[in-house]
């Protein structure tokens, strides 16, 4: 592998804004994670909600890696495995939904909630549907075949360069509003909310759309 010549093969193709913008949508339109994000920096503020988004932003460019080094051949050979993660992910979104409408009622000392640390975010992707998307489209349609390993290496740096901006502003968003939620009854709604939206984030996989 001649990375140099990799890199200036890359750098004559005009890929760079494309991918740039396809990361950006994808970061930045509603999905479990921006949902999540939205009720943390609602609960639990900014500064507490930093280690549940460079969970995603890192965890989210480690799957990239990882589905371009060859992870999604394995799926295409034993199909079963994807569906698989696809059910497991939709079950454990189910939970966190209730985790999240609940999270406004009172608590005991001990059994507060608390906001995801980094390895958690970090491990959600993979159960993520629309992480999984986003890396599959990256690997499919902004990766050269004269480039291959270049061009993977590229688009692991533009989703650490676009995604954290991206979600961060769902947790600006969040903080903002819970600012307003002072009531425990308003914050009850809100978090209610963010359940809902985070099931119908869930559309796509029971619609059959993969």
């Amino acid at each position: 592998m001649n990375l140099p010549l990799e890199l200036s093969t890359l750098s004559a193709n005009p890929v760079l804004l494309p991918l740039a913008t396809f990361i950006f949508v994808s970061s930045i339109t509603p999905g479990p994670n921006n949902v999540m994000l939205t009720a943390s920096g609602a609960n639990f503020g900014y500064k507490r909600s930093v280690p549940h988004m460079l969970g995603i932003t890192v965890g989210g460019t480690i799957m990239l890696l990882l589905v371009g080094a060859g992870l999604g051949a394995l799926f295409e050979q034993v199909p079963q495995l994807y569906t698989v993660l696809q059910y497991v992910g939709a079950a454990y979104l189910i939970w966190l939904a209730w985790k999240i409408a609940t999270s406004g009622r009172a608590q005991v000392a001990d059994a507060r909630p608390k906001p995801f640390n980094f390895w958690q975010a970090a491990a959600f992707q993979w159960v993520n549907p629309k992480a999984w998307l986003m890396s599959v489209g990256v690997v499919a349609a902004y990766t050269s075949p004269n480039a291959y390993w270049a061009s993977l290496a590229v688009g692991a740096v533009v989703m650490l360069i676009v995604n954290y901006p991206c979600i961060s502003a769902w947790t600006l968003f969040g903080s903002a509003i819970g600012r307003w939620l002072q009531s425990p009854r308003a914050l009850q709604i809100f978090n209610g909310v963010m359940a809902l939206l985070l099931l119908l984030s869930l559309y796509p996989l029971f619609a059959g759309v993969h």
